[in-house]
């Protein structure tokens, strides 16, 4: 067995527990998602009352990330990822006696929500660098391969088994069963063994840590050019489909039913990329990563037409194998270029980037439907993927940015950016 193909080192067991925990968390909150838009609804809400929860949660997120970032980068990071996933809990547990009880208020599941919102915004930075730190370079592209596999195998079988839940008996329950969920992922990241990681220096402020990570991201062109190109694909790929894809299905295609197994294909298309890329490792990171988000234009074109529903699962399949191949391969370049201290931060940004225009877009979806028409608004979401990430190719370090395959190889992109304060930090070492 080469080191290429054993298990993760001192990762072995820091990426065994980070894998079963997000396995675990994952199955509960992708069932609770679907519970509380089921609570709002049976406690008399209306669909804007099922949005409103759905923005509590958002809000929170896109404030705190930064924050939580920086905050991951001077504390331990499996405490802070304790303490957020006791959060989850409590304010889960809360939510799921409100229903139960038979009295959730509008306003009291928007709070609950809302601080759940909060545990996952301090989580995410924190839990990406985390894993970023419990792999190798030679282990890091399988690894990450194999944990968003898992990932996605969770969300699947969380949204079946908690939609299986929600027939059977009271969504109260589905979401007692994700407080349950978080209360063990966090028992077992509890168990995170950190000395591996170079001790932090607990000089300089927050406001200093974030003017950090930023300069940390705007010193790198690829960096900051793919997350700027993100803030407008998830956008528009969320618009597409959180609100026109259900439209285009009931309206076209017979129903909710054809959309389901449109978004089931696409969640097996997942699965099956993150397992081919256990086994392919293109050498330009990112140019292979970025031709394969040119795919994620085809649900909003396939929508415009539309195809028929065989066609259009097809086209989702097609593009969660695509989506796959960019994500581990951005998780593998962040991996291997940035600071291992600073690679909370640099998640942060990222999933600010990635979040910080949902909201905008999927408010503004009804809008511009009624007034250049569906049609043309999804014609305009894959135009702007297409746009967007043809101008990404444009960055020279985007299509030169090379995988190392020992520590001895250099990046043709040219020498990493040297850290913008050197003083009081630790060794240097990330996102996706």
């Amino acid at each position: 067995m080469t080191p290429a193909d054993a298990p993760p080192p001192a990762a072995s067991r820091n990426y065994g527990l980070l894998t079963a925990a997000a396995i675990i968390t994952g199955l509960g909150t992708h069932g609770a998602l679907i519970a509380a838009a089921f609570a709002v609804l049976e406690s008399g809400g209306d669909a804007g009352d099922v949005g409103l929860v759905a923005a509590a949660r958002t809000a929170p997120l896109v404030l705190f990330l930064l924050i939580g970032g920086a905050v991951a980068d001077r504390l331990p990071r499996h405490r802070v990822m304790v303490a957020a996933n006791t959060l989850n809990c409590v304010s889960q547990a809360a939510f799921a006696w409100l229903v139960l009880s038979g009295d959730a208020r509008l306003w009291q599941m928007m709070l609950l929500t809302a601080l759940c919102g909060t545990g996952q915004a301090f989580f995410n930075p924190a839990a990406e660098g985390m894993l970023m730190s419990s792999v190798t370079r030679e282990q890091a592209a399988k690894a990450f391969a194999f944990f968003r596999m898992s990932m996605h195998g969770a969300a699947i079988g969380g949204a079946a088994l908690g939609g299986a839940m929600i027939a059977a008996m009271d969504p109260g329950w589905v979401l007692a069963v994700d407080a349950a969920a978080f209360a063990v992922a966090g028992a077992l990241r509890a168990f995170l063994d950190v000395s591996h990681i170079p001790e932090r220096s607990g000089g300089g402020s927050l406001l200093a840590d974030l003017r950090d990570g930023w300069q940390e991201v705007a010193g790198r062109p690829w960096l900051w050019a793919v997350v700027l190109q993100f803030s407008v694909v998830v956008a528009v790929v969320g618009a597409a489909e959180a609100v026109y894809g259900p439209l285009v299905a009931r309206d076209e295609l017979g129903g909710a039913r054809p959309w389901g197994f449109a978004l089931a294909a696409f969640g097996v298309g997942t699965l099956l990329g993150a397992l081919l890329m256990t086994r392919w490792k293109p050498r330009r990171l990112l140019l292979a990563g970025t031709l394969c988000v040119f795919p994620l234009a085809l649900p909003s074109a396939s929508l415009a037409v539309p195809v028929p529903a065989t066609v259009l699962c097809g086209v989702m399949f097609v593009t969660g194998v695509a989506i796959e191949v960019f994500g581990v391969s951005w998780m593998t370049a962040l991996h291997q270029e940035i600071p291992e201290e600073k690679l909370s931060r640099v998640s942060a940004y990222d999933w600010f980037g990635s979040v910080a225009m949902v909201p905008l877009a999927t408010a503004a979806a009804g809008p511009v439907e009624s007034l250049v028409g569906r049609s043309q608004a999804l014609w305009g979401c894959a135009a702007l993927i297409v746009v967007v990430t043809a101008g990404v190719l444009l960055v020279p370090d985007v299509r030169r940015l090379t995988r190392r395959g020992t520590a001895t190889e250099i990046v043709e992109a040219g020498p990493a950016p040297e850290p913008a304060s050197a003083e009081g930090e630790g060794a240097v070492g990330r996102l996706g």
